[in-house]
């Protein structure tokens, strides 16, 4: 059952359409991710499933409420961390903690949270004198403090050490076995890699691609490629015939160069042993997530 809805949404700034369009569902439970360039649109669209901004056009719904018009039931059920935030300098982070929490009829354990986040020896300091990831740790902690169903973490790990990225990220984990469901916009390909269940890529204001990490690897139009040194003379044109081979080369050094999908390895494997040649120096190497990500944005053209 879809949880979040955003139908054919639409944002236009000074006449230009920031997002123009979106469409996408977020099943309960799952961690969905938001990903694309820089001004794609991506921000503004999360700002309107988190009641941040109004729509000028389409439809958002979250556990079947506008979160325009229906704040108070929307704001009891998402928690949300944004990209830039703000606390008063003067407040402590035991203090900001304390009072998020008291907003909330049945919050988690404060304690709790901000022992996962490294939190606990910095509760006594004030919001100025905590450093850009020590804030970035603590507006997680509030975006979670109210147990929400929903929570909406943008850019979840800017400015984390890779210790606390990765603590980070075994919270999102932890988070999402409770059954929250996460909308994670990020620039990282390998948390998204790691976290997401399904992917939406977002590119001047629409959605240009919906899939799972592992499909959107295989729309990439980088295939696998194979390389390898042949122990004995082989002729290139068997393996250009296999039907999983999409082209077949002699490289530097006598090198076979071949590109094709997951099922060419096996298959070159198996030919190669009906023929006594062995594959020395063998190497596989697949598209990833980043391949993916810049063939379907065209970034890389």
């Amino acid at each position: 059952m879809a949880i979040i809805e955003v139908s054919d949404v639409r944002k236009v700034y000074g006449g230009r359409a920031a997002v123009d369009g979106v469409t996408f569902a977020v099943e309960e439970g799952e961690v969905f991710g938001v990903l694309g360039p820089n001004g794609a649109g991506k921000t503004t669209t999360v700002e309107c499933v988190a009641g941040l901004r109004r729509p000028d056009g389409g439809t958002v719904r979250v556990a079947g409420h506008d979160p325009a018009a229906d704040r108070r039931a929307v704001t009891r059920l998402l928690g949300a961390q944004l990209q830039e935030g703000e606390l008063q300098p003067k407040i402590t982070v035991r203090e900001a903690l304390e009072l998020y929490a008291a907003c909330h009829p049945a919050p988690a354990d404060w304690r709790a949270l901000a022992g996962r986040l490294g939190l606990t020896d910095r509760l006594a300091t004030r919001f100025a004198k905590l450093s850009g990831g020590q804030k970035q740790r603590l507006f997680i902690a509030l975006a979670l403090i109210g147990d929400p169903r929903v929570v909406v973490l943008d850019e979840l790990t800017t400015g984390l050490d890779p210790r606390a990225r990765r603590d980070t990220w075994r919270l999102v984990e932890d988070v999402r076995k409770r059954g929250v469901t996460v909308l994670l916009v990020t620039h990282s390909m390998e948390e998204a890699q790691r976290l997401c269940d399904r992917i939406a890529l977002i590119d001047r204001g629409r959605v240009t691609a919906l899939d799972t990490p592992a499909g959107l690897v295989r729309r990439s139009a980088r295939s696998t490629e194979i390389s390898f040194a042949p122990s004995a003379p082989l002729d290139l044109r068997l393996l250009a015939e296999l039907p999983s081979v999409a082209s077949a080369a002699e490289g530097e050094g006598g090198r076979v160069v071949l590109r094709g999908c997951d099922e060419t390895v096996h298959a070159v494997l198996s030919l190669l042993a009906q023929r006594g040649v062995t594959a020395l120096q063998l190497r596989v190497t697949e598209a990833t997530l980043d391949d993916a990500y810049l063939d379907l944005t065209g970034l890389d053209s």
